[in-house]
């Protein structure tokens, strides 16, 4: 008898997928976690962001403080002391505080900037895409912000207002925008082309609903997938600008400002500006390694 012949009530059930009833995000989770390097670099990334965080409240010295040693090398070497584990700078302050300190600021800037530019990109974008009315102009727009490079921005913004984290974030902010804006653009396109966006209008669904339901939904992934990539960026381009003198102003403690301040002693302290730029180096490398992960995981195309 062949399995046609067995009638329907003896048929077996079917068997459930069990990733079917898991939800979405917990299966992205676990695509994540189950890539070694990347939970690595998720784990080192909050482990610096949780330190950033709670600086006030484990930072061994006060940042700005002078102390009566200078230029005092880390504790493994031979002249180092455990009570400043990462030595102090050509000033007598603590590199470890500092570096705490300055590790919260660097994140606030390229978390600030992100958004800035991820929210008005997404919004430029998504619009563009469903009024193509607008399209012309807000991508000429973007071809204007494009030509402009974001030290280039930083640099016409510091000569206006002068050297400060503000006009760093802005001019980071402002150089996020476009491509953004693009993605979403793009993403939105190939949305506003499908029938159900016709079925939705047709049942006289407003624009806002359209673009709440169907755009911002169908284009969030990409979009969150190029503001994790952008991060690192944005870190290393904004300690650029605090190693050029256009970020944060002394006694702040920023990491590209440090790794600035050490550049006159590395012959003869070489841990005072070596220390914040591997932190910066650890950072950046984390974001990448994490944004190459979410692209893997949230990219349907990328999807065995």
């Amino acid at each position: 008898m062949s399995a046609t012949d067995i009638p329907p009530a003896e048929m077996p059930p079917p068997v459930p997928d069990p990733q079917a009833t898991v939800p979405a995000r917990r299966r992205w989770w676990r695509a994540l976690l189950a890539d070694p390097t990347a939970a690595l670099a998720m784990l080192v990334l909050a482990a610096i962001a949780l330190a950033a965080v709670l600086a006030p409240l484990i930072a061994p010295h006060d940042p700005n403080a002078n102390t009566r040693t200078v230029m005092l090398p880390p504790a493994w070497s031979e002249r180092g002391t455990w009570e400043h584990l990462l030595g102090t700078d050509g000033q007598g302050r603590d590199i470890l505080s500092r570096v705490l300190h300055g590790t919260r600021l660097t994140l606030l800037i390229g978390l600030v900037a992100v958004g800035i530019g991820g929210l008005v990109g997404s919004v430029l974008g998504l619009l563009s895409a469903m009024y193509p009315r607008i399209d012309p102009w807000v991508m000429r727009i973007n071809d204007m912000l494009l030509s402009f490079p974001a030290i280039l921005l930083g640099l016409a913004l510091v000569a206006i207002s002068g050297p400060g984290v503000l006009p760093v974030i802005v001019a980071l902010g402002i150089a996020s925008i476009p491509d953004c804006a693009r993605i979403a653009r793009s993403i939105g396109i190939g949305v506003m082309g499908q029938e159900y966006i016709e079925a939705g209008r047709a049942v006289g669904l407003s624009d806002w609903a359209i673009l709440r339901r169907y755009l911002l939904r169908n284009s969030i992934s990409s979009i969150m997938i190029f503001l994790s990539l952008r991060f690192g960026q944005i870190i290393l381009i904004g300690a650029a600008l605090s190693f050029l003198g256009l970020g944060a102003r002394p006694p702040a403690s920023e990491l590209g400002m440090m790794a600035a301040q050490g550049r006159d002693f590395l012959l003869f302290a070489p841990h005072i500006a070596a220390i914040p730029s591997v932190v910066i180096f650890v950072i950046v490398l984390c974001a990448n390694i994490t944004g190459d992960a979410l692209r893997d995981v949230l990219d349907p195309r990328l999807q065995s």
